[in-house]
């Protein structure tokens, strides 16, 4: 890990300096963590409710999901693009401009939320051949587009979120995430299996709640934005800056490789978990449960990820490229510290962890190699992910969007068949591939990171 810190470190410009930025930086990501913490809590009650209904409905729900959380990361990844663009406005003191670029991400991704939406539902067209029981699919496709119209709302919900975000407000979309996931949770309940006088709709219960919940959302960030004085000056002056199409046009070239790169993740995976799939129930079972154990220390990377966005942008404003440098290595110091924690948790866990979720000997012994592979697999996941947080920060995101397709389908699942394969390593030789996948792509985004900021003149107004 010196090593990589060293790479950070260059000249010695950061010193001592990057710890004045660790209670700043993990202030601003621990709202975003515990959104997530609370979506992950709305999954796991959705099924938990939707499994009593039955085996059927609980795989019509599963498979839906499946299928639409690939085109709903990429759409509010895209999203992402507006956080670094009002942050550098604000941090440069340049609010009408942070408005004007809040103005032309409404326009401009719910135009693109619209197209998001057409597409989706096209695809539920192909989900009687993506090789599911019928009956699977006959529950699983009017629960599917209900899921894709209400990407519309999560759209609008997400560019007021990112709007705040890049002004440094993340408190406010945690709270109102928190409320409408307990909504949701509500909803589920009394939908799914009719309670106080409403029919019970069963799987369809389910749509409609996290439908309801994904309306009230935008609809409380709107009123939100008009009642607090947080955005006075930008409800007062985000009328007299006008659309332009060459902003929005930016705006979606800085969004879309950010769509693609979480897209790029979550298909990396989805191919890894169908590989495993190819060596028994048992193995996939194992790589599922080490797979949503490492999503909740995943979480805290990328909280951290989106503090960094929103520092660097700030910083790029305001020019302090000596305080952008030591916030970054700050984000570094936190992640590798808390990612470093779960490591220790799998590894001395491994055994004992994989119990609570199944009482499977095999699966539990498949579980715990890959919970050794696991440990190493969180620093580095950790380190790229808020490397790419930095990056965005940058507004630089087309090459990092490449260099994860050659991570990820170059070199982590060709080398993870290998190994599992050819080699015959097994399960654990998947996770080998996504461990030299990350590794590289992580370290790539380093010296990239270096190269991007090795003529940046230096501050001296925060730093000495």
């Amino acid at each position: 890990m010196q090593v990589i810190f060293e790479i950070m470190n260059q000249n010695n410009i950061i010193k001592e300096t990057y710890s004045r930025h660790y209670g700043p930086n993990l202030i601003l990501a621990m709202p975003v963590m515990l959104a997530q913490a609370g979506q992950m809590v709305v999954v796991l009650a959705d099924n938990l409710m939707v499994g009593q209904l039955g085996t059927v409905p609980l795989a019509a729900v599963s498979f839906a999901n499946t299928v639409f959380v690939v085109g709903m990361v990429f759409g509010l990844g895209m999203v992402n693009g507006l956080t670094p663009l009002v942050g550098k406005a604000y941090g440069g003191g340049n609010k009408q401009l942070a408005a004007s670029w809040f103005k032309q991400g409404l326009y401009a991704f719910q135009a693109a939320g619209f197209v998001l939406t057409l597409l989706l539902w096209l695809v539920g067209y192909l989900m009687p051949f993506m090789g599911q029981p019928a009956d699977v699919v006959e529950v699983a496709l009017p629960y599917y587009r209900v899921l894709v119209v209400s990407m519309i709302p999560f759209v609008l919900f997400f560019t007021f979120k990112q709007f705040a975000e890049g002004l440094g407000n993340t408190r406010i979309a945690m709270v109102i995430t928190v409320s409408a996931n307990l909504l949701n949770i509500f909803l589920n309940y009394i939908w799914i299996f009719g309670k106080l006088g409403f029919p019970a709709y069963g799987v369809m219960g389910a749509g409609y709640a996290t439908l309801t919940a994904r309306i009230v959302m935008p609809l409380l960030f709107m009123w939100v934005y008009f009642k607090f004085d947080f955005f006075r000056y930008y409800r007062r002056h985000i009328g007299e800056t006008k659309f332009s199409w060459n902003k929005s046009l930016y705006l979606m070239r800085l969004g879309l490789p950010i769509g693609g790169q979480h897209f790029i993740e979550v298909l990396s995976f989805s191919l890894g978990s169908i590989m495993m799939g190819w060596l028994g129930a048992a193995a996939l079972a194992a790589h599922q449960i080490v797979l949503s154990f490492a999503s909740f220390t995943f979480m805290v990377a990328q909280g951290i990820s989106a503090a960094t966005t929103v520092k660097v942008s700030q910083f790029v404003g305001q020019k302090r490229f000596n305080a952008l440098r030591a916030t970054v290595f700050a984000s570094l110091h936190l992640v590798m510290a808390l990612m470093g924690s779960g490591a220790i948790l799998f590894i001395f866990g491994r055994n004992f962890i994989p119990g609570l979720f199944i009482d499977s000997g095999e699966v539990i012994a498949i579980a715990a190699g890959l919970m050794i592979v696991a440990a190493a697999f969180q620093l580095f996941d950790g380190l790229q992910v808020t490397m790419l947080g930095a990056l965005r920060g940058l507004e630089d995101v087309n090459l990092p969007f490449g260099m994860l397709i050659v991570a990820y389908f170059v070199l982590a699942l060709p080398v993870g068949y290998f190994f599992a394969f050819t080699l015959n390593v097994g399960p654990s030789g998947i996770w080998y591939g996504y461990l030299l996948g990350l590794f590289s792509i992580s370290m790539f985004l380093l010296l990239r990171f270096r190269w991007l900021t090795r003529n940046m003149h230096l501050s001296e107004s925060f730093d000495k």
